[in-house]
């Protein structure tokens, strides 16, 4: 599932990402925010969002299996912990990039830097 481009932005620079309806107990899908593909997770009720791009095999992360706070790279299978970005599992070495998440209702908003 790919949501439309976020058309919200807040006072503050939080972007409307994602609605959570449709959105599984544990989830990941790519969305395009603030020029940017990210990819949202929901584990255990909470939502992170990361960099879609696996740092060591160019693979999309949302296209991987996700197991509790760890995302498998479906390229090499490299982990990476969704709330960090920390590479947990070789061949990956290097960190993913993480972005803040805050839900307000069935809304969540992503900030994304510049």
């Amino acid at each position: 599932m790919t949501p439309p481009e976020p058309v919200q932005t807040s006072d503050d620079g939080w972007l409307d990402a994602a609605s959570m309806s449709g959105f599984d107990a544990t989830d990941a899908f790519a969305v395009a925010v603030g020029g940017r593909r990210i990819t949202l997770f929901q584990v255990e009720g909470d939502v992170y969002a990361t960099d879609d791009i696996c740092s060591h095999g160019e693979a999309f992360l949302c296209e991987g299996f996700l197991e509790g706070h760890e995302i498998e790279c479906p390229r090499h299978q490299g982990r990476f912990d969704v709330r960090t970005g920390e590479a947990t599992c070789p061949p990956a070495e290097r960190a993913i990039e993480t972005f803040p998440v805050r839900r307000d209702g069935d809304r969540i908003w992503v900030r994304v830097a510049a």
